[in-house]
C-alpha cells in the first residue's frame, strides 16, 4: 500500500477542525498549514499531528495550499478543507484505488450543506472536485480564490461522497460572501477585467436565474432560494468591488 498524506489549510476553524481530522485519522500523514488562527485551531490540530506549520502571511488559497503540499511526503495526497468530512465509505474507496497504476488523480463527488440542508440541485450536485492525486504529478493553481489542482495524466472519478458542511448559518454566509467577493474582485483586477454598476446588476441577475431556474434550485426548498440570492449577491458585489477599485 502506498503512503497517503492528507493536507489542509486553516484559519479560525476550531468549530470544524476536530471532526475533520477525526475523519482522516487513518491517513499515514496529516499536514496542517495555519494562517494565523486566534482560536484553538492550532492546539486541536496538534492533537492529531506534529506537522502543523504557521504561515500568517496570506498569499491566497492556491499558494497557501501549495505550501501544505510542499510539506507532504506521501506518494499520494488528499486535499480537504476543515469543513469537509471523509466518510468510512469514502475512506475504503480511497484505499482501494491507491494501487491503481493507470490514474494519477481522482475526482470525488462532494455533497454540500447550506444552512443545515444538503443541497441536491442548485448547481451543487453533482459536484466533482479533484482532491486525490499523486504528489509528484499535481500542483495547485496560483489563483487567489477558486483554486484547482493541475495534474498531468489520467483522471478518474470516485463514487462515494465527500461531505461538505459549507455554510453553517446565515452569519457564515455573510462572512464568506464578503471574503470571496473581495478575493474574486482582486483576482479579476489582476487579469485586467473591468467592473461597473450595469455589469454588476446583469451578472447578479444572471447568477440568480441560473441557480434557481436553470439548475433547479427551487427543488431545494427555501434554502435553494437563499442560495440563489447568495450567488446573485456574490456576483454583484464582485463586480461592484472591482468597479470601486478602478474608479479614479
Amino acid at each position: 500500500m502506498l503512503n497517503l498524506s492528507v493536507i489542509l489549510i486553516t484559519k479560525n476553524e476550531a468549530e470544524n477542525i476536530r471532526a475533520c481530522l477525526e475523519s482522516v485519522g487513518w491517513a499515514d500523514e496529516i499536514v496542517v498549514v495555519d494562517s494565523g488562527s486566534t482560536d484553538e485551531t492550532v492546539e486541536i490540530a496538534r492533537e492529531f499531528t506534529g506537522k502543523v506549520y504557521l504561515h500568517p502571511d496570506w498569499p491566497g488559497f492556491g499558494p497557501q495550499k501549495n505550501r501544505a503540499l510542499d510539506y507532504a511526503t506521501g506518494d499520494w495526497v488528499l486535499s480537504i478543507d476543515a469543513d469537509e468530512r471523509v466518510t468510512p465509505e469514502l475512506h475504503a474507496e480511497i484505499e482501494s484505488v491507491l494501487t491503481d497504476t493507470g490514474a494519477i488523480a481522482y475526482r470525488i463527488p462532494r455533497l454540500s450543506s447550506f444552512c443545515g440542508r444538503f443541497m441536491r440541485h442548485s448547481g451543487w450536485r453533482p459536484d466533482y472536485v479533484l482532491r486525490l492525486f499523486r504528489r509528484d504529478m499535481g500542483r495547485f493553481s496560483e489563483a487567489q480564490v477558486h483554486e484547482s489542482v493541475e495534474v498531468r495524466g489520467e483522471v478518474k472519478n470516485l463514487q462515494c461522497d465527500l461531505l461538505h458542511y459549507s455554510y453553517r448559518d446565515f452569519d457564515d454566509v455573510l462572512a464568506k460572501l464578503n471574503l470571496y467577493s473581495s478575493a474574486s474582485a482582486k483576482q479579476m483586477a489582476e487579469r485586467g477585467k473591468r467592473g461597473g454598476l450595469a455589469t454588476a446588476i446583469l451578472h447578479g441577475a444572471w447568477a440568480f436565474f441560473r441557480t434557481y431556474v436553470l439548475r433547479a434550485g427551487f427543488l431545494d426548498g427555501r434554502e435553494g432560494f437563499m442560495l440563489a440570492v447568495m450567488n446573485a449577491e456574490n456576483s454583484y458585489y464582485r463586480y461592484i468591488k472591482l468597479w470601486l477599485k478602478q474608479r479614479p
